[in-house]
């Protein structure tokens, strides 16, 4: 009878343990807009004539082909060349192709495939705007291009944590295709309004936000509009895709690392948090139901089941464009890989050799050469 006991004890020991391990994955995924984690440094700084290299810990980021950002702790950017110099075990030299600000050995620093802070050092002209929600009004930036007026426009829907500067990547390629595009911010991102708690709904409520900015663009302009979303962004695309206020209005969609499984998605970040990856799944009930999402801090619960977009294929009838990187470690891949064999017909999937969002920094060339030839089969037909 005591042995019973203590085995019974011990178990409700593990599900207690457990139950906590869920609550905290549950509150670190939907914490409030917070800063950014500066953890590398900076090693070095050479000089060789006009030439700077900046010194790193070798990772799997700092190693990787393509140009990246750097973002100092002391608010500095450094835009890095494609160039890689090995220095030694452990070490790598990254060629530094801009700075702003200074470059010290010992700085602190961020590895962001965020190349442009600003629509500014993207190159465009950008208009802010405040676009009324139900909660308050958002800012976005209403940039349109230099070729005149489109009827069709781009709004671009950047992702969890993530500041809506990333998007400036695809919006580059929207002017260039002609389009006017929208940079819209949503509830709890850290720029735009502030509801509750400041806890992110993963995408289910912040649809509503950019929806409003999809009314926006129509009562300035728009007939139809593609919906540009990186990460948890294709989320709200994909939500907004089906949403039948819009029927016509969305013609197509445009996903860069796209979240389309939450689970999936929660799985793979608690693999590269070093815990097991299903560890990810303790997370759902305090996500899913009522009485633990609130003691989550959320003020209701996520139903994950209707953003899974796998499970929902079927659903899908509008022409979309896929970018996505292999090793994407918070996204998986195999994810999009599968919803495109599911829908080849409207699905059409870009792989890249490239962490999470940073297929344009993998090869930006063929990125963007891959993103304009979508964009001017799409508007043609439509």
């Amino acid at each position: 009878m005591k042995a019973g006991w203590a085995m019974a004890g011990a178990v409700a020991a593990v599900g207690g343990t457990l139950a906590g391990l869920g609550l905290v994955i549950a509150r670190n995924l939907t914490a409030p807009a917070g800063g950014r984690t500066y953890d590398l440094t900076v090693r070095g700084v050479e000089k060789t004539g006009e030439r700077t290299i900046v010194v790193l810990d070798r990772t799997t980021h700092t190693g990787a082909s393509g140009i990246y950002c750097l973002i100092l702790e002391n608010g500095g950017w450094v835009r890095l060349s494609k160039g890689i110099v090995d220095r030694g075990t452990g070490r790598v030299g990254r060629v530094v192709e801009d700075l702003s600000g200074e470059l010290r050995a010992g700085d602190k620093a961020s590895w962001s495939g965020i190349f442009f802070s600003t629509p500014a050092e993207a190159g465009l002209a950008a208009k802010d705007v405040w676009v009324p929600t139900d909660v308050g009004p958002a800012p976005a930036w209403l940039i349109r291009p230099p070729a005149g007026p489109s009827t069709t426009w781009a709004i671009h829907i950047h992702g969890l944590g993530s500041p809506r500067a990333g998007t400036l990547r695809g919006v580059q390629v929207a002017a260039e295709a002609g389009l006017p595009s929208l940079v819209v911010t949503y509830r709890n991102d850290g720029v735009g309004p502030t509801v509750g708690a400041g806890r992110s709904e993963l995408g289910a409520a912040e649809t509503d936000d950019v929806r409003a900015a999809v009314r926006f663009a129509r009562e300035n302009g728009a007939r139809s509009v593609i919906l540009f979303g990186w990460s948890m962004g294709a989320v709200i695309a994909l939500q907004l895709a089906k949403d039948p206020e819009f029927g016509v209005v969305v013609n197509g969609l445009v996903l860069e690392s796209p979240v389309l499984d939450w689970v999936s998605t929660i799985r793979a970040n608690c693999a590269r948090a070093g815990l097991p990856a299903w560890t990810g799944t303790l997370a759902l009930p305090w996500l899913n139901s009522w009485p633990l999402a609130r003691l989550t801090g959320l003020p209701k619960p996520i139903t994950l089941s209707r953003l899974n977009w796998i499970a929902r294929t079927d659903e899908l009838t509008v022409p979309t464009l896929i970018l996505h990187g292999r090793q994407d470690s918070s996204s998986p891949f195999e994810v999009s890989n599968r919803l495109s064999e599911r829908r080849p017909d409207i699905v059409d999937l870009e792989p890249f050799d490239a962490d999470h969002t940073m297929s344009w920094n993998s090869d930006p060339v063929r990125w963007r050469a891959a993103l304009h030839a979508w964009l001017t089969s799409l508007t043609k037909m439509s």
